[in-house]
């Protein structure tokens, strides 16, 4: 078989896998299985957080939730793609966010969570990068695809959460491709 067509039955056996994937997810959740509301638990956890005043200016405790900080108000705080992607956060850290008297808002990670590397390969679908990694998909931020100057296909180190499940990760590297990475395909075990 030419190399050109099995990539392209790889691609296929690939887009099928993902699929599956997806409709046992949205079984899972229809049946209302584990894990499913992790936006609830990130708000559960940062409601035990607190809010003070300081000469900075408010203070703001709250769980990075992937994309944003939680609050204790259950509000969605921004968090700059490029700070979340440089300091390598996951779902489930705690921040310290200081909003000063000029709007000007500073944040700081105050409670890393326990973290565990894995190696996915990097993939766009839908929209938005993610990291196939064990059987997940783990969504990415842009940030860190560019920051990396990673590409669709590559092998990247993402950190998760060790024990929490998680929909999100950070990348925290892109593993070097050898130099006969594609002559070593081979399918014929398929």
């Amino acid at each position: 078989m030419a190399k050109a067509s099995k990539i392209g039955l790889l691609r296929e056996m690939l887009e099928s896998a993902e699929s599956s994937i997806r409709s046992a997810k949205q079984v899972l959740a229809d049946l209302g299985g584990e894990g499913l509301d992790l936006g609830k638990k990130y708000k559960d956890a940062a409601a035990e957080l607190h809010t003070t005043s300081s000469p900075e200016g408010q203070i703001v405790e709250g769980v990075f939730d992937g994309q944003t900080m939680i609050g204790p108000d259950k509000r969605s705080y921004p968090i700059p793609a490029n700070y979340a992607s440089k300091s390598k956060l996951i779902p489930g850290d705690v921040l310290k966010l200081t909003i000063q008297d000029d709007g000007t808002f500073i944040y700081k990670q105050i409670g890393p969570i326990e973290r565990k590397k894995i190696v996915g390969t990097l993939t766009y679908e839908e929209g938005q990068y993610k990291v196939i990694a064990n059987a997940k998909a783990y969504n990415v931020l842009l940030a860190s695809v560019t920051y990396f100057r990673a590409e669709i296909g590559d092998k990247v180190t993402i950190i998760v959460p060790e024990i929490e499940e998680s929909d999100w990760a950070a990348i925290e590297n892109v593993l070097p491709k050898t130099d006969d990475e594609d002559d070593d395909l081979d399918l014929s075990n398929l």
